[in-house]
């Protein structure tokens, strides 16, 4: 790629995309970092709990009490987060916009919310029908003018036969139901491109400012673009709510908006370690919601079609473009990008297959799919080599988060569960017949216990946003569903730290990986 353009670092997915050697060296250095950091972390565990098992055993100690008092800081946030959203779900947005109480946006040029579009971005994949029906209706339900949105079901034209019939389906009882309801086809085999959501998504978007925004001549900054995935089910007040926060916000036309992801379209149908995993993701991403300074775009999420046109937008070349798009946004502007929280949830589909055992499989693959965001990571770190615009403290605060969570993700349930027990097996006879050596497992094991009361709390928020139980399962099901739980010790070993393990050697070794689709499957 030649480096003519200054903005050149912008459209980078891989090391192999730069053809400056010291560029490219560096490029893959930053690749290499993350999976680095954390075999290093678990060799020297091993290798300290032999040489210097007195130290490691304090350690472990300390450890085990800064992810409990983590705990009790993330179930605050978690508490805090479930409020403030059933707050937003029983305000009347739409009434808030009509009061007219906003002052005018100085950046929107006084533009009021009869003004604004919505744009909404479907990409598919060989989808059952009633998964992407179940989409559209939630759309039609939702409580904003449908004569102010515009939808785009994006197909592959790799899966058109199996998707044909499908998409005149939707477009026949849903076509009137929008202002304008396009259906595109994203060629196969581009140039450049990997095949997936990223690239799905930029094409309905271009497809959506060539053939409506653009001859309509509707103000890019008047149109708010959500991606979302294909299972992705409003709530009835969400872009009422996000034209609230968009005229509102500051700088609306740099920033994404972050809805609360609730994992529970088909929860009551997904096998037990399924269910601890939607639960868990949408815990997550619930108590992030309250910490806006280290928020990132994941998933379904809406921001300015203005700042997506003058990024060029979505990069079709990479695995995880939802948080890419942001992390574009932030180099492309010197750091003046920012993801606002909007309390407000959209649903989804938990991982669910025609047997345990795929499910299991698919869950470890959809994990490291979401863990290959640490290629994040290298682009980050070289866009912030090659932007000297954006403030070093800024870029040091960041680096830090992004790095020590993922190499948390990889490491850090190894450590607390594993940790333990290494000095016992190799520190020797002379560490073994030590008071802290007798000590160890019963302090440890008592500070487990402790951040146990976590998954009682995780229980507590699970059956809160559970949807109504269907009317043949039996009275207790809701005890399966809270027993389930203990299972997260070990869950998130094998499927949330070896996946992410798996795809930092992927990127370590230069082995890149594909966009893998989640089979979407749901019971009628």
């Amino acid at each position: 790629m030649p480096n003519t353009d200054p903005n050149y670092y912008l459209r980078i997915s891989t090391a192999n995309d730069l053809e400056d050697k010291r560029d490219r060296m560096l490029y893959r250095f930053f690749e290499i970092l993350p999976g680095f950091l954390s075999f290093s972390v678990l060799a020297l565990a091993v290798i300290l709990s032999w040489k210097l098992p007195l130290a490691v055993a304090f350690f472990i100690i300390s450890y085990d009490l800064y992810w409990l008092a983590r705990s009790i800081y993330f179930s605050a946030h978690l508490r805090s987060g479930y409020v403030r959203m059933k707050a937003y779900e029983e305000t009347d947005w739409l009434r808030e916009l009509r009061e007219n109480k906003l002052p005018p946006n100085k950046e929107l040029n006084g533009a009021s919310w009869q003004d604004l579009y919505h744009l909404v971005l479907l990409p598919t994949y060989k989808e059952p029908q009633e998964i992407v029906r179940s989409a559209f209706l939630a759309l039609r339900n939702s409580d904003y003018p449908k004569d102010k949105m515009i939808v785009v079901l994006s197909c592959e034209e790799s899966a058109q036969k199996s998707s044909m019939g499908m998409a005149k389906t939707i477009y026949q009882e849903f076509g009137k139901d929008f202002f304008k309801l396009l259906i595109t086809w994203h060629p196969k085999n581009l140039k450049g491109e990997i095949p997936g959501h990223g690239s799905n998504d930029a094409w309905a978007a271009k497809a959506a400012k060539k053939e409506i925004i653009d001859p309509l001549k509707i103000p890019y900054e008047n149109v708010i673009v959500s991606s979302f995935d294909r299972d992705t089910c409003v709530f009835p007040k969400y872009f009422s709510c996000l034209a609230y926060h968009y005229l509102a916000s500051k700088k609306p036309t740099r920033t994404s908006f972050q809805p609360v992801p609730l994992y529970i379209n088909n929860i009551w149908q997904t096998p037990v370690i399924s269910r601890v995993f939607a639960f868990s993701s949408t815990f997550w991403h619930t108590m992030n919601q309250e910490r806006p300074e280290k928020l990132i775009t994941f998933s379904s999420h809406s921001m300015s079609f203005k700042a997506l046109d003058e990024v060029g937008f979505k990069l079709p070349n990479v695995v995880s473009d939802d948080s890419r798009i942001f992390w574009q946004c932030f180099l492309q502007f010197n750091g003046d990008y920012r993801t606002d929280p909007l309390y407000y949830p959209v649903s989804m589909d938990a991982n669910a297959a025609g047997s345990f055992r795929q499910t299991m499989v698919n869950i470890y693959k959809q994990q490291r799919r979401w863990a290959y965001g640490a290629c994040e990571i290298p682009y980050f770190l070289f866009g912030f080599v090659k932007n000297k615009k954006i403030p070093l403290s800024r870029k040091i605060t960041l680096s830090w988060e992004l790095i020590e969570g993922h190499v948390s993700w990889a490491t850090s349930t190894i450590l607390i569960f594993c940790l333990g027990w290494l000095p016992l097996f190799l520190g020797g006879n002379e560490f073994s017949h030590t008071l802290v050596s007798y000590n160890l497992p019963v302090i440890t094991s008592r500070i487990l216990t402790v951040s146990m009361l976590g998954i009682l709390i995780s229980v507590y928020f699970s059956m809160l946003i559970l949807p109504p139980k269907p009317i043949d399962y039996g009275k207790y099901k809701y005890l399966y569903f809270a027993l389930e739980w203990f299972l997260q010790p070990f869950i998130m070993i094998f499927f949330t730290a070896f996946p992410a393990l798996d795809a930092q050697t992927r990127l370590m070794l230069g082995k890149y990986m594909g966009f893998w689709v989640t089979p979407k499957t749901r019971k009628t």
